[in-house]
């Protein structure tokens, strides 16, 4: 099986955890004199074992991922870091460029008298490295994307 395969099967595992969980604290009271709609002891049971086969899914996914090297030196452990921070440095310096263009703000004054808004950031060089992080985002999560379809998953 690929990692991909296996990123799949992990989160179908995850939304039935969460459809369980849902299902069982819909049943896990009654009220007297009426059946519930299913057994919350079944349910939970059930959830358990879906809990454990995601476990040891997870922990595999971790294994692989950790002993994966990628060119140019690496793992995909390592990748994928890169890659979250890079989302996370992506959404901060474009939030930043919408700030100081007065993003959702009217720049319009209706009196002479009204102050007004300067950017105190420049724009223009926040939208290029914006641009330049998108860029290098897309070119981690192309590498990381080709390795999941590549890669055997570990035992």
């Amino acid at each position: 099986m690929k990692i991909a395969e296996a990123l799949a099967l992990r989160a179908d595992a995850a939304r039935r955890a969460e459809q369980l969980r849902s299902r069982i604290t819909a049943n896990a009271r009654y009220q007297e004199g009426e059946a519930p709609a299913e057994d919350a002891a079944a349910l939970l049971a059930e959830a358990g074992e879906v809990l454990a086969g995601l476990e040891t899914l997870i922990r595999r996914i971790n294994r692989t991922n950790a002993a994966t090297a990628l060119e140019g030196g690496g793992t995909l452990t390592d990748a994928l870091a890169r890659r979250d921070v890079l989302r996370l440095r992506h959404g901060l310096v474009a939030a930043a460029a919408d700030a100081a263009a007065g993003g959702g703000q009217h720049g319009y004054r209706q009196l002479r008298s009204e102050l007004k808004m300067l950017p105190a950031l420049p724009v223009a060089e926040l939208r290029g490295r914006a641009d330049d992080l998108a860029r290098q985002l897309r070119e981690v999560d192309t590498v990381i994307q080709r390795t999941n379809w590549e890669v055997d998953l570990l035992d």
